[in-house]
């Protein structure tokens, strides 16, 4: 399986996971030329105004190079992707005046024979898929992860 095989995998388990806890998914892979944003998704349900959140979805194997993803997430990357939101916000106006925040997905991956090997994670894996011989686990979301990051 090729690294964007497993990385749309992983999009596909964070969209999941949102759409089941009530957000709508609006775009994914949205691209200009600024970046790409790999879900915008929409959540109105309970609240006074409805919400956009704006999800970079890092999928990683175990013991990666980058803290799973987290440490991929540079300053010049949130730039890109704040710019991609305005893009995304100017070809749909009806929706500028949403509350928005940027959220970050972290996505572990790994082949299924592995999984004796115990994950070391800083929270209990939210969703679990398994996908031919490997399995994907939502380790932990981040929401407005900009202002954590």
């Amino acid at each position: 399986m090729s690294h964007s095989d497993i990385a749309n995998l992983g999009e596909d388990l964070v969209a999941q996971w949102l759409q089941s806890t009530g957000w709508i998914i609006l775009e994914r892979q949205f691209s200009c030329r600024w970046g790409e944003i790999d879900i915008i998704a929409q959540h109105s349900e309970n609240t006074l105004e409805p919400l956009l959140a704006f999800v970079e979805v890092k999928t990683r194997s175990p013991g990666s190079w980058d803290d799973g993803g987290k440490g991929a997430i540079t300053l010049k990357k949130q730039a890109k992707i704040e710019r991609t939101a305005r893009m995304f916000l100017a070809k749909h106006p009806e929706k500028s005046d949403y509350a928005c925040r940027f959220d970050v997905a972290i996505v572990s991956c790994q082949i299924s024979s592995q999984n004796h090997h115990k994950l070391s994670v800083t929270q209990k894996p939210t969703t679990i898929s398994s996908i031919g011989e490997y399995e994907f686990q939502l380790q932990e979301y981040i929401p407005a992860a900009f202002d954590s990051l």
